[in-house]
């Protein structure tokens, strides 16, 4: 997979929702399947584990069979990458005009 595929599937996974709570239901534990799939009332099993494919695909959680349940660990790594490529410098750029403005903003005559 080339890296362009492999951000186009992170942001695919990330475009929906459902996967978002997901992740953020994973960010300080990993939890169950069928613990995710309470979280959702609204939609069925079938959907819920639809939308953990994704997100697995998109290797943004990691799933480990422990007897009959599946854990779902959250796989911060591809989230960071995201923010390293495009977040980071972006921010960084914005930090660097603001300063800028505010220090021509305090040296201009009133």
């Amino acid at each position: 997979m080339s890296i362009s595929d492999r951000y186009n599937s992170i942001f695919k996974a990330l475009a929906h929702g459902v996967r978002r709570q997901i992740l953020d239901d994973l960010r300080d534990q990993p939890l169950t399947t069928g613990t995710l799939c309470a979280h959702f009332p609204e939609i069925d099993r079938c959907t819920v584990m639809q939308h953990l494919r994704v997100l697995e695909a998109a290797d943004l959680i990691i799933a480990q069979r422990k007897g009959r349940e599946r854990w779902n660990h959250l796989n911060p790594l591809p989230i960071h990458e995201i923010h390293e490529r495009w977040i980071g410098p972006h921010a960084a750029a914005a930090v660097g005009k603001l300063s800028k403005l505010k220090a021509d903003l305090e040296t201009s005559p009133s």
